[in-house]
């Protein structure tokens, strides 16, 4: 469907800039610039930009304003500064809806600038299909990619909202798409687009997960690689392999290791032979998603994959070149080194197993803060928010805070929080002291992105199923 540009969307711009505060005068801040994809950059650090513009001393002069949407956003937005769109140039946020619509809204005052709408989203509007997916912008900001339950991924121009359709694109990914959900955000490294699926909520089969690596020009899909029935290359007609789930959900999708450039994702419930079947386990692929390299299970993976306690609900968190962080519904963070991951069959073999906050499972992105030699990794479940510091190859709790918490963002030497029951906390990382509470509703996976004196949080839950749903942006005044 074509998309609508603002000339066409005045009248619809000012209503979406109503409810709440309005927008007012706020001084233009230049600290931080893009923020163009989850979790900040490809290793999914949740840790942004040095400087924001919005520091302890300032916080109280942030103020709130909702931006009403045609949708749910249930995942975080992107930014570009000073993007040209409809032939001005525009601070921007975007945004992906539940139902696949994504919108560009201008920064400074909540208006719409394009919308795209995916053919069918009238057939799938309002029901199960849904998707969780931030979008991204592909270097040089000239092109936005997003996801639909249509299970395909969609080009969009960023100057019009227009999509490419030429080559393979929309890139299609999944051949159920009624059964096999693309959850995680999308990532990008080496010109391909990094994408994963899953199931939806019930699990019902057949679906398999697995990451497809998509030519950001051609929309050809160059490999796929899947968790079950991994010797068969290529997307899978889900009912022809034996087994279903080994679900890729994690907020972060796909990681990218910066030094090697290999990726590394983690699966959910599935069956784990060490051979065909990577359910329960965190997979490091080649660049390319070709070819398992390495491979971590733990011991208990048939109790995980029997009790529903998806190792897969966190990504992987890399806490440097060649140790990582992963937890996952049973409420503990494993310590792994990189290099010495298992090979086939081999489980177990993990540096460390502690607690995870609250002892409660993760279901959000890790955030790690890495300076002057020492590095922090910010966990947050339902019930409390930790930090924890690695010291001679291992974790040890440095902070507690009893509030609930999605995926942490580390901006501007700030640490943000926000609770899926409402309000966002911002926090002073050292000591986990409180520093501002930020209004906010009610949500499910979102999280905050913070640059250029601005904060942008979507509210709301995908899975209540609404096609209505508010931004908000807090701005210096």
């Amino acid at each position: 469907m074509r998309p609508v540009l603002a000339a066409a969307l005045l009248a619809l711009g000012a209503a979406g800039a109503c409810g709440g505060s309005q927008a007012s005068k706020s001084a233009t801040v230049r600290a931080g610039g893009d923020w163009t994809r989850f979790g900040y950059d490809a290793a999914r650090h949740n840790s942004g930009p040095a400087r924001t513009g919005i520091t302890a001393a300032n916080l109280d002069r942030l103020q709130r304003h909702r931006v009403r949407l045609p949708g749910t956003v249930d995942s975080s937005p992107v930014y570009l500064r000073a993007a040209r769109v409809g032939g001005r140039k525009h601070d921007v946020f975007i945004v992906t809806t539940s139902y696949g619509k994504t919108l560009a809204v201008d920064a400074a005052s909540g208006s719409r600038l394009w919308i795209f709408t995916p053919a069918g989203y009238a057939s799938w509007a309002g029901g199960e299909r849904i998707t969780n997916a931030t979008p991204i912008v592909a270097p040089g900001r000239r092109y936005v990619y997003a996801v639909a339950p249509d299970g395909r991924i969609h080009k969009l121009r960023t100057a019009s909202g227009q999509e490419v359709r030429s080559g393979n694109w929309p890139a299609r990914i999944t051949r159920l798409p009624t059964r096999e959900k693309i959850a995680p955000a999308l990532n990008y490294a080496r010109g391909l687009v990094l994408a994963a699926t899953g199931g939806y909520i019930g699990d019902a089969p057949p679906y398999q997960g697995h990451v497809a690596a998509i030519s950001a020009q051609t929309g050809r899909i160059v490999h796929v690689w899947n968790a079950l029935c991994s010797n068969r290359p290529g997307l899978l007609e889900p009912q022809t392999c034996s087994e279903s789930g080994a679900a890729i959900w994690a907020r972060a999708g796909v990681v990218v290791d910066p030094a090697t450039g290999r990726l590394l994702v983690a699966t959910g419930n599935g069956r784990f032979d060490g051979a065909r079947n990577w359910g329960d386990s965190v997979l490091l692929l080649s660049r390319e998603a070709g070819q398992l390299l390495r491979s971590w299970t733990p011991r208990d993976h048939a109790a995980l994959e029997s009790g529903d306690v998806d190792l897969g609900s966190t990504a992987p968190a890399l806490l440097g070149s060649t140790l990582a962080a992963q937890s996952g519904k049973d409420g503990k963070i494993h310590l792994l080194r990189l290099p010495n991951l298992g090979g086939k069959g081999r489980v177990g073999g993990e540096l460390q197993t502690i607690s995870a906050p609250g002892g409660d499972g993760v279901f959000s992105a890790m955030a790690v803060q890495r300076a002057k030699g020492s590095t922090r990794l910010f966990v947050t479940t339902f019930s409390a928010t930790w930090a924890y510091d690695l010291r001679n190859g291992r974790l040890r709790v440095a902070w507690r805070r009893p509030r609930a918490g999605t995926s942490p963002v580390l901006a501007g030497g700030l640490l943000y929080v926000y609770d899926p029951g409402g309000g966002l906390s911002v926090l002073r990382p050292a000591t986990g002291a409180l520093l501002e509470e930020l209004p906010a509703g009610s949500g499910h996976w979102n999280s905050p992105i913070v640059t250029d004196g601005r904060v942008a949080l979507p509210e709301g839950d995908a899975n209540d199923h609404r096609t209505s749903g508010v931004l908000d942006i807090y701005r210096l005044r």
